[in-house]
């Protein structure tokens, strides 16, 4: 499968990507491999294969969730730096 200059601008766009004609044309190339072996994918015979949901053979160790005392609203805040009456105060991170 071959991308096209349209294909790579409006994924380019979706992914907010910016490049210049040089990056274009190897994003292309690239692309137009990644595409290839993902297709040569589709020739492996996987009839009977299990489906797994991960490629570790850890497994989780969760433990149970017990109830247990919860810190008091005035006390969550006594050591904030700055507050008010309800919230921490925090530097605007954002315009």
């Amino acid at each position: 499968m071959k991308i096209d200059n349209n294909t790579l601008k409006k994924i380019a766009h979706l992914a907010r990507l910016e490049f210049d004609e040089a990056g274009a044309e190897k994003m292309t190339k690239d692309m137009t491999q990644i595409l290839d072996w993902v297709e040569k994918l589709n020739e492996v015979d996987t009839e009977g294969v299990e489906p797994i949901t991960t490629m570790s053979s850890e497994v989780n160790v969760l433990r149970e969730d017990k109830v247990g005392e919860h810190l008091s609203h005035d006390k969550g805040l006594q050591n904030a730096p700055q507050k008010d009456s309800d919230y921490f105060r925090v530097p605007k991170v954002m315009e």
